[in-house]
């Protein structure tokens, strides 16, 4: 049967209306509230005409994230199942050099482990341990997110669609095997301009941080993709995130993976959202 062509619109309409909210800084309305019949299949066919987008402008996927693993972050965005969205190579920034959110929205931080992957990984029927055993290794990231939905009014078709606010990746250089950590017990802190806002444990994310790896992979699975040999996996946060306009120095660690430092400058689009 073929499609009919009102959905066609839809995505079509709702990845432009995305891109063009990125690349102008002016958050748009929820699709959801434009679209309240918008399903998550179709919100992930919205993120990969982005992604497409982007690869024929000229970037390359160098990874994967996975969202709203821990409660913590489900419980924030009123969510109840992970996401996942793609690293491009235009997201990377070097740890030396300072953020500039004049060139985002609404940014938020999170602080998590990276997977960098030394074979590929092929669902279905992934495992932990499958997951430890495609680990060259992990190490320390900020990931920086943001929304181009107004003021993170997101349900989970809107993040979806939306690349799963991905934004900016910032990693630690020190690498660790992921057999020399016990990976599910590490303790976490995030700290804005010296005050220490949010702890954790990364058994929070799906009582082991590979365990969004397994998800991920199995689930792209279906529709034959495949985690590549080189690409970071981002399995998410173990706390919070938090907003960062009005901060100026970020800092975060994880126990056994070291401590990352960033520099923040520049005013992001929306300057009043204020700190949850």
């Amino acid at each position: 049967m073929s499609e009919s062509p009102s959905t066609k619109d839809v995505i079509a309409f709702c990845a432009d209306a995305l891109f063009q909210a990125e690349s102008r800084r002016r958050p748009i309305a929820p699709l959801t509230e434009t679209f309240p019949g918008l399903s998550v299949p179709e919100a992930y066919r919205i993120q990969q005409c982005n992604v497409e987008r982007r690869i024929r402008g000229g970037q390359k996927i160098v990874g994967h994230k996975i969202g709203l693993t821990s409660q913590a972050m489900q419980e924030q965005f009123g969510v109840r199942e992970p996401d996942y969205g793609h690293l491009l190579d235009a997201m990377v920034r070097e740890r030396d050099r300072p953020l500039d959110l004049g060139e985002l929205i609404d940014p938020r931080i999170e602080i998590e482990p990276a997977f960098v992957l030394g074979r590929p990984l092929q669902g279905p029927g992934v495992k932990v341990e499958d997951v430890i055993a495609a680990t060259d290794y992990v190490s320390l990231c900020f990931e920086v997110i943001d929304s181009r939905i107004v003021d993170w009014r997101v349900r989970l078709q809107d993040t979806v669609a939306d690349n799963g606010s991905s934004a900016r990746l910032v990693m630690n250089s020190r690498r660790v095997r992921p057999t020399e950590l016990a990976l599910d017990n590490l303790a976490t802190e995030l700290e804005l301009d010296g005050s220490v806002l949010e702890r954790g444990n990364t058994s929070a994310i799906l009582g082991h941080p590979a365990r969004g790896i397994v998800w991920l992979a199995n689930q792209i699975s279906e529709f034959g993709v495949a985690l590549e040999a080189g690409q970071i996996v981002l399995p998410g946060t173990c706390t919070r995130s938090r907003r960062i306009y009005g901060s100026r120095r970020i800092a975060g660690r994880i126990a056994g993976l070291g401590e990352i430092e960033m520099k923040v400058t520049g005013a992001p689009a929306v300057v009043d959202a204020g700190n949850s």
